[in-house]
């Protein structure tokens, strides 16, 4: 027998559950070889970021002439490419530390740099409730800074805040639950 969902069901339902907002999340730390890299005065300028993807590939397996679907491995979509905004403060400061931890994974002026993975480099994020209180975090591990994006300025412009986008890889993430 079909259920029939009404406008009163919808209601009920929104009330008692609510929905997310999509001003409920916070990048809470970045850290550098487990060193902290930005200052809770420094998160306030974080703009957008997104919760990350995870897939687990599709393994079909043929048998007397049926196809079973099996699951594979696990994979993270866009953690080659994860983009977080700035606004960007007056002195530069978000972006120069952006540009420095860069510069340490590969610096073009000596060719050297520490060309290395640290586990204990992470991002973590908060996923908020209607409180602001933290339910639930996920933590992006392995990350290094890809690209330092650019800031674009106008002398025409009628003084619009500045922002500009890094775009972090990481290798995996790990969600908790807040208890």
């Amino acid at each position: 027998m079909p259920v029939t969902q009404t406008i009163k069901d919808f209601y009920q339902v929104a009330q008692t559950r609510d929905f997310t907002r999509n001003f409920q999340f916070r990048v809470t730390d970045v850290l550098d070889r487990g060193q902290s890299i930005l200052t809770p005065d420094d998160l306030v300028y974080i703009t957008t970021a997104e919760l990350p993807a995870r897939t687990v590939a599709n393994k079909t397996v043929p048998y007397m002439g049926l196809s079973f679907n099996l699951p594979g491995a696990a994979s993270y979509p866009g953690s080659d490419g994860y983009q977080i905004t700035f606004r960007s403060d007056m002195e530069q400061g978000i972006r120069r530390i952006f540009e420095n931890w860069q510069r340490s994974i590969f610096d073009d002026r000596t060719s050297t740099g520490s060309y290395r993975i640290f586990s204990s480099s992470r991002i973590v994020l908060d996923l908020l409730d209607q409180n602001f209180n933290t339910m639930r975090q996920y933590v992006l591990h392995g990350v290094w800074p890809q690209n330092v994006g650019n800031i674009s300025y106008d002398l025409a412009g009628d003084g619009d805040i500045v922002t500009f986008q890094t775009t972090i890889a990481f290798q995996y993430w790990t969600r908790g639950i807040i208890e």
